[in-house]
């Protein structure tokens, strides 16, 4: 084996991933445990019965509406680094990433890298920064879809918003300053252990700076907006169950959006878990109870709607992405 294809990531085992995720899984189930006693199980319980089940099913279609209109950009992004790959073998390796959103920043969606070197023998190192393109542009969608909501909320978590723009402003810095990315280079350079690694960074920083050029951000950040857009609708959908008028969508997309950056900024935890789901209940409470629900009925149908959201979209994306590693494998033989 060469040596630069030792330092290639290898494709994690399928049963090592299968256990990581029902450590997430059993993490995920204390964790909304937790917060239906807090509310009152008894409450949040009473709150899910009373759900119409078609709006779940509704919620999830839209989340894979979503995944569709992503896909767009995700074949955009390959054509720009001359990646080939057959259409129904691209959606595959495309919806395979979703198998790992709960990994810490939704990075482990680097797996697509993985799975598309298998099919075409691209590194690693050249593909791996699409999936650092995806989540810069889906950063700068929920900023402006907050920015389109932000008329209908009184919250005061603007320190989240601030924050995702200087992280978004510093990334965006460092790609397009040559500057910068020769003084780190020359700095891992410099160490033994990082100099190995310099020739795969420098293919890495060179796609960065061809998918995150100024000029081709738009376009991107458009397809994020749309598609994340769909997920805001389905939360729609869902929060507006729990309370007579529903709410309105710029609420919902404010709240979505201001959530899941929340989960973003925190990237340590996976998928966003107990960070994203405690900002989106605490800014659905308090619309409950300013639309006329008691304190304890406001506090039962936020857990309740804020699970229901998880489950139709956090949830069903890592199902959807299970199946699509399934079918992967039965498609190409195996994922090596």
């Amino acid at each position: 084996m060469s040596t630069e294809r030792a330092l290639e990531p290898k494709i994690p085992d399928t049963k090592r991933m299968t256990r990581g995720l029902v450590y997430v899984v059993i993490a995920s189930v204390v964790l909304y445990g937790a917060f239906a006693l807090s509310a009152d199980a008894g409450n949040v319980l009473e709150a899910l019965r009373r759900f119409p089940p078609w709006i779940l099913g509704a919620a999830m279609s839209l989340s894979f509406a979503n995944y569709l209109v992503r896909f767009v950009r995700w074949r955009m992004y390959c054509a720009r680094l001359s990646i080939e790959l057959e259409p129904k073998t691209s959606f595959l390796i495309h919806l395979s990433g979703l198998a790992l959103t709960v990994s810490p920043g939704k990075m482990g969606e680097a797996f697509k890298s993985l799975l598309v070197r298998r099919i075409t023998g691209v590194p690693v190192a050249v593909s791996a920064p699409i999936v650092l393109a995806e989540r810069f542009t889906d950063l700068l969608a929920f900023l402006v879809l907050i920015a389109i909501g932000a008329s209908a909320s009184e919250s005061g978590q603007s320190w989240i918003v601030w924050s995702t723009s200087a992280l978004c402003a510093s990334l965006f810095a460092f790609v397009v300053s040559t500057r910068l990315q020769r003084v780190f280079v020359r700095t891992l350079a410099s160490s033994k252990a990082g100099s190995r690694f310099v020739p795969k960074i420098e293919e890495a920083l060179a796609s960065s700076r061809t998918l995150l050029a100024p000029s081709g951000l738009i376009l991107p950040t458009l397809i994020a907006t749309a598609g994340w857009s769909l997920e805001c609708f389905a939360f729609q959908l869902v929060a507006g169950a729990f309370v007579d008028g529903g709410v309105p969508f710029l609420f919902a997309a404010y709240t979505f959006a201001l959530a899941a950056v929340a989960g973003a900024v925190a990237f340590i935890f996976p998928g966003g878990l107990g960070v994203t789901e405690a900002s989106m209940g605490g800014l659905l409470r308090r619309r409950y109870v300013a639309s006329g629900l008691g304190v304890e009925a406001a506090a039962a149908s936020a857990v309740s709607a804020t699970i229901l959201i998880r489950l139709a979209t956090l949830w069903f994306a890592v199902l959807v992405g299970v199946v699509a590693v399934l079918l992967f494998k039965r498609r190409h033989g195996g994922l090596t």
